[in-house]
């Protein structure tokens, strides 16, 4: 299945998108990773769900990535005698760790680790920044604050915390159950939710033991200020707009997201897009122009992959969201002037030989018609280098290895292809050869770019490059063995 863009599609499942019928519908209108959301659903749920991915990528003949994106801690108040209170602007307001029911001057707070790390001055906001607080005075079991944003609090809303490192750790006792289970049942991707630090990666790698990649998600002030530090320590990056949007000034996350994107290109590591893109589309069929808008900045800034959250798992347009976001994406991706951004991005890193195999090999299908570049890749690190160039032509990604190939979906440009283990060079140009005619990027008559590692099969050996025919009969005539 060839697709007529280069930026990736993540659409999650849910409710609305659970059954085969609906999945391949999404898979087919565009969706290249399929997001399973652990905070929603059973252990058999998700399973289901992934049963009926891999059943799919197989009807399809087509590579799919699934990420399962975990829950994280979950910071919330206690409940209320009457259900709600409302806070009036100006009021005062006791968060504590007495677990009577609250009022409209106190309520529950689990959480003595915040209580051990606020300071006067310090900001709490409660249901997504909709109610703010400032606190006063604190000690070990309570703060005692102000409101500074008033409006209705109600049971179990959500506390952030903007203005300290909460020392929590990025897994719960219920994400390390789930990150056992997904991995066990053999999901690509993991989305760490909560990070603050690298450490908390750290964590997450160790238990996944290669068996998942991992994604951080920048959604705290914290995770900005060691984002690069966080990055060296992850395989890719989500820029997480929701939470930042409460955590932060809402007119600072388009600066950082644009930077964010940046940096993971400049390291080769995918970076997604998420929170609200197409939100209106939960229950119309049409997006805003604000919200198109909204995708085809993210999509000119370069980055690997845009997601749907709610509009894919809960809401009325599934499909018809999959399908916006592609038509979009399609229709930015052919403007000369994303060309010309996407260029000026381009950063001079050249520090090995491989950098300077794919820096050629993108140069070469920059002043010739050369249809494609096919990369042999056992651990995808070449095909990430690949795709960090931009090249203006397709990016065929072959691999022996399974996980390497549906992890590379995530990844811009790159379609996925699983080949058989390779010996010889003249090998993997024919595969290379029959790979691009059969995915229609090229005929008999044109040429290709191979790039592959001698001797084969060993990681991190990219040091060939190859302009190559797509007739056989001419690579048996003048490849040595």
């Amino acid at each position: 299945m060839r697709r007529m863009r280069n930026v990736k599609i993540v659409a999650t499942l849910g409710p609305a998108s659970s059954d085969y019928a609906t999945i391949r519908a999404l898979h087919e209108a565009g969706a290249d990773v399929f997001r399973l959301n652990m905070s929603h659903g059973t252990h058999d749920e998700i399973a289901a769900r992934h049963a009926i991915i891999r059943q799919v990528e197989r009807d399809l003949d087509s590579t799919i990535a699934i990420l399962a994106d975990l829950q994280g801690p979950k910071l919330r108040v206690g409940r209320f005698a009457n259900g709600e209170e409302e806070l009036e602007e100006g009021a005062a307001f006791r968060l504590d760790l007495d677990d009577a029911p609250g009022d409209v001057h106190r309520v529950h707070l689990p959480h003595p680790e915040i209580f051990a790390v606020l300071e006067p001055g310090a900001a709490l906001l409660v249901n997504d920044g909709k109610i703010r607080l400032r606190v006063e005075r604190c000690g070990s079991d309570f703060a005692e604050c102000t409101v500074t944003v008033g409006g209705t609090i109600s049971n179990r809303k959500g506390v952030n915390v903007p203005d300290v490192v909460l020392p929590l750790a990025a897994l719960s006792d219920k994400d390390r159950s789930d990150l056992d289970f997904v991995c066990d049942l053999g999901v690509d991707w993991l989305a760490l939710s909560f990070v603050q630090r690298p450490e908390d990666v750290t964590e997450a790698r160790e238990r996944a033991r290669g068996r998942a990649a991992i994604l951080s998600k920048i959604e705290k002030p914290a995770a900005v200020k060691s984002f690069d530090a966080i990055l060296a320590a992850s395989d890719g990056i989500m820029v997480a707009r929701g939470d930042l949007g409460v955590e932060l000034p809402v007119q600072n996350v388009p600066p950082i997201q644009k930077r964010l994107t940046r940096a993971c290109r400049a390291a080769a590591k995918p970076v997604i897009v998420a929170t609200q893109m197409l939100e209106s589309m939960i229950e119309s069929p049409m997006p805003t122009r604000a919200e198109v808008s909204d995708v085809a900045t993210a999509i000119y800034e370069g980055s690997d992959a845009i997601m749907l959250s709610a509009e894919s798992a809960a809401g009325q347009y599934p499909v018809e969201a999959v399908r916006t976001m592609d038509n979009v994406a399609q229709e930015v991706e052919g403007d000369p002037n994303y060309r010309q951004i996407i260029d000026a991005q381009r950063g001079a890193e050249r520090a090995t030989v491989a950098d300077a195999i794919v820096a050629a090999a993108r140069e070469i299908t920059e002043t010739t018609d050369v249809k494609a570049i096919c990369c042999y890749t056992q651990s995808g690190t070449t095909a990430l280098l690949v795709a960090r160039e931009r090249p203006p032509a397709p990016i065929l990604a072959l691999s022996s290895v399974q996980s390497t190939a549906r992890r590379l979906a995530l990844s811009w440009g790159t379609k996925c292809v699983i080949t058989g283990e390779l010996d010889r060079f003249k090998s993997a140009v024919v595969n290379a050869a029959r790979a691009a005619r059969k995915l229609g990027y090229a005929g008999t008559e044109d040429q290709i770019v191979v790039t592959a590692g001698v001797p084969f099969n060993t990681t991190g050996t990219t040091n060939i490059l190859r302009v190559a025919p797509c007739d056989e009969r001419l690579i048996y005539n003048t490849d040595p063995e």
